[in-house]
């Protein structure tokens, strides 16, 4: 163990050093390789909230990594083990992940070093202000400048209050709303959202299940129905795309890892009833339709076809990654595999869809809703009912025609029934966002097939996605 602790990487060196082995194979002039590396700016803010009779003071982080594009983009995370370090890495991904996805955006990441279960609903909208307002008047919360999200221990919640409180020092600002995503639809938020890193996963994996030569590196076959998947975190992310997964592309969920241990049944196990469970207990423990184990790690390294972690970093590391069994492993969370255990499974052979293009779901419709928030309208009102009256003039004539042949065919009421329905904001939602999942895919293939000096998609994913940082960068003539 002490050894491993002295080679292990942390989360930061992680992302520096699948940098470095990225830049290695780049032409980039030195300086301005160094310029995309670093993080620009990192401001650390420390301020008290009147609490239970007191003033409790609290420590919170927004990182500024890249602004080669503006306004930069990236989640708050409400966590004990927030810190400097993880906030600048995961800054850095963000920077990345937008390039790779062609958002908009540069990177940043912002965290709270705060345990949110131990406060009530009103002392964290309390908390949540002040964090708030600290950041605003530093024009670290702006529409033009910078735009936060949730992230882990947050949600609509927190950005609802986070939206509110800058309205309030913005009483000018038409486009208040757009200075966080991730809202509740009725606070201007966007429909599909809270599932869209889950969303995002399912539509990862089903593009890689596309490409038959891709399918043969990781040693599976067929589609994804009744392919054998372990959720390492059922969170926003990890539910989501283990829900999706099971229930509309036949997946066989067998184990379900929590912090209160695993969940495990060959024969799989019911995501829904999973979820109501944890949110009812706590915890998975007691859950009847498995077997449950205090040892959560083990469960990873049980034999499954496809890996889901989806909760913390550096859950793959070099103590376990020699045991982990799954041929293709898709990273819902950041960061979850370290610098050293990615060396150890690429040695094995494993296939590893990084975070950087796996969970990019979440910013790729925070961009959407960004985009909805500045142009003031809902996707879909203007055309969708225009859609619908061209549909029905096609299903009219086919159905005359079928009269003149003396109803010699007849159209089926399904196909009827969907083709008339025009696309609302959810549809043209989910239709960006399969759209760009397979887009980003498609240009790390090239990348992973087409050079000889590229054996895994994470240095093809960085590889695409510091060549657009550096053609950013080249166009503002530095």
């Amino acid at each position: 163990m002490n050894t491993m602790t002295r080679t292990e990487p942390s989360f930061r060196e992680s992302v520096d050093l699948m940098f470095n082995r990225a830049v290695a194979l780049m032409d980039l002039a030195p300086g301005l390789e160094e310029k995309i590396r670093v993080c620009n700016a990192t401001y650390t803010v420390r301020f008290g909230v009147r609490l239970r009779g007191g003033i409790q003071t609290f420590t919170g982080y927004r990182s500024v990594h890249s602004e080669h594009m503006e306004p930069v983009k990236g989640g708050i995370r409400y966590a004990m083990g927030v810190n400097q370090d993880e906030v600048e890495a995961l800054a850095a991904l963000m920077t990345y992940k937008c390039a790779l996805v062609e958002a908009p955006f540069g990177g940043s990441k912002g965290g709270l070093r705060i345990d949110p279960l131990q406060y009530d609903e009103h002392e964290l909208e309390l908390i949540t202000r002040r964090f708030a307002y600290e950041l605003a008047k530093r024009d670290l919360i702006d529409p033009a400048q910078n735009v936060p999200a949730p992230d882990m221990g947050t949600g609509e919640r927190e950005m609802a209050w986070i939206a509110d409180q800058y309205a309030r020092m913005n009483t000018t600002d038409i486009n208040a709303r757009a200075c966080v995503t991730g809202k509740p639809l009725n606070a201007g938020g966007i429909a599909g959202r809270v599932e869209a890193t889950g969303r995002g996963v399912q539509y990862a994996l089903r593009e890689f299940f596309r490409h038959e030569e891709d399918k043969a590196k990781a040693g599976l076959s067929g589609t994804l129905d009744g392919k054998r998947v372990i959720v390492q975190g059922l969170g926003n992310v990890g539910y989501h795309a283990a829900k999706f997964l099971q229930e509309e592309d036949g997946a066989i969920i067998t184990g379900i890892i929590e912090r209160d241990g695993a969940l495990f049944n060959p024969k799989g196990i019911d995501v829904e009833a999973v979820r109501a469970w944890l949110v009812r207990h706590g915890g998975v423990a007691g859950f009847p339709d498995a077997a449950h184990t205090a040892e959560g790690g083990a469960v990873m390294e049980e034999d499954c076809d496809i890996l889901i972690p989806a909760a913390l970093e550096g859950v793959i590391n070099l103590s376990n990654a020699e045991r982990i069994k799954a041929p293709l492993i898709i990273e819902a969370a950041n960061g979850p595999i370290t610098a050293g255990a990615d060396d150890v499974l690429r040695g094995r052979g494993t296939v590893i869809i990084p975070d950087m293009y796996a969970n990019a779901g979440g910013v790729t419709v925070s961009y959407f809703e960004w985009v909805k928030n500045l142009s003031h309208i809902r996707f879909g009102r203007m055309q969708r009912r225009q859609e619908e009256a061209r549909h029905e003039l096609v299903v009219n004539e086919l159905e005359r025609i079928s009269d003149a042949l003396g109803k010699a065919w007849t159209l089926d009421p399904t196909f009827k029934e969907k083709y008339l329905r025009g696309a609302g904001e959810l549809e043209l939602v989910r239709s960006g966002l399969d759209d760009t999942m397979r887009s980003a895919y498609q240009s790390m293939r090239e990348v992973w097939h087409g050079r000889d000096d590229v054996d895994d998609l994470r240095t093809a994913a960085y590889l695409v996605s510091i060549d657009k940082v550096a053609s950013s960068y080249r166009a503002k003539g530095l």
